[in-house]
């Protein structure tokens, strides 16, 4: 992995850091780039480009690590919020939301997962009434099986429920057996956290190896993959594993970022295939900008030009 890595992390961890960013809006150019705007209509503006491009979406509100029950009840309310909008704007075929479970109470003391669910209960709610559906964001590791605990609960009465898998955990390959059933949605990407090497892959090279173990376990099974990723390479072994598999066009999706290699995202789509575009939105948008620059170094420089620019 990247030298630049470690060091990007532990910058999103920065309050002084964050501060600095946050207060100088020369930095609005490159973070435009990744995140559309803070509000529900900037992300449903967003939501209808990509919809006429021919791209899907999924909609994630940032914000995470909630040690506020007001705030997570505040976050779930927005989520319907959202849903409604999308419906009336005629945007629920192609749009669904991603979730991050610590952002509606999974980490609130004592009764965290318990708050978790019943918010995530009344987002899927709000999900099916709008035509959509909801997909669990997966978090750092030790999140993963209280993640996947709740995601069992929510699927009992909305099995639609999607999940995410990262495959740079060691766990994933088996989690991807244990998932790959029909009507199981699965979004599998590679990870953003910095995970220890007690449960992660932390050579590149043994990451993509995971992440060809894991699509083949998924596009083998019975569920519906969906192929979170922007390298090249990953592209075309997706294809080419379908094709072995014997999977059509639409029994399986590509997932990109927002912001990230766009012209490929048209490409997909014009050939036919599934392509779903992950667009954050929210005023948390300073942690999710750090995880993007970390997994893209080459972007540090232009973010730091842009950050001490006088324009």
């Amino acid at each position: 992995m990247s030298l630049l890595r470690q060091p990007i992390l532990l910058l999103s961890r920065s309050d002084r850091f964050k501060s600095l960013v946050s207060a100088l809006p020369v930095t609005s150019g490159i973070i435009t780039g990744y995140v559309p705007g803070e509000s529900t209509d900037s992300v449903v503006a967003a939501t209808a480009r990509l919809a006429d491009d021919g791209l899907k979406a999924t909609l994630d509100l940032l914000g995470e690590d909630t040690q506020d029950a007001d705030q997570a009840e505040a976050t779930a309310a927005a989520y319907v919020e959202l849903l409604r909008r999308l419906a009336a704007a005629g945007l629920t075929p192609g749009a669904e939301v991603s979730v991050k479970l610590s952002a509606i109470g999974q980490t609130l003391p004592g009764h965290g997962e318990k708050t978790a669910l019943e918010h995530a209960r009344t987002i899927c709610r709000a999900a099916r009434n709008a035509g959509s559906t909801v997909t669990l964001d997966m978090e750092d590791h030790t999140t993963t099986d209280s993640t996947l605990g709740i995601l069992r609960e929510l699927r009992k009465d909305f099995p639609e429920t999607g999940a995410v898998l990262q495959a740079y955990l060691h766990r994933t390959e088996s989690d991807c057996r244990a998932l790959a059933y029909e009507g199981s949605r699965v979004r599998l990407c590679k990870g953003a956290y910095h995970e220890p090497e007690s449960v992660a892959f932390q050579d590149r090279l043994e990451v993509d190896k995971s992440y060809v173990r894991c699509l083949k376990v998924l596009l083998a099974g019975q569920g519906y993959p969906m192929i979170a990723t922007h390298d090249p390479r990953m592209i075309r072994i997706t294809g080419s594993l379908a094709g072995r598999y014997g999977r059509a066009q639409g029994s399986y999706e590509y997932q990109m970022l927002y912001g990230v290699r766009p012209e490929e995202q048209k490409r997909l789509a014009a050939a036919g295939e599934t392509v779903r575009v992950y667009v954050p939105y929210g005023q948390e948008w300073y942690g999710y900008l750090m995880r993007r620059l970390a997994e893209r170094p080459q972007n540090l420089s232009f973010f730091l030009t842009s950050l001490f620019s006088k324009k």
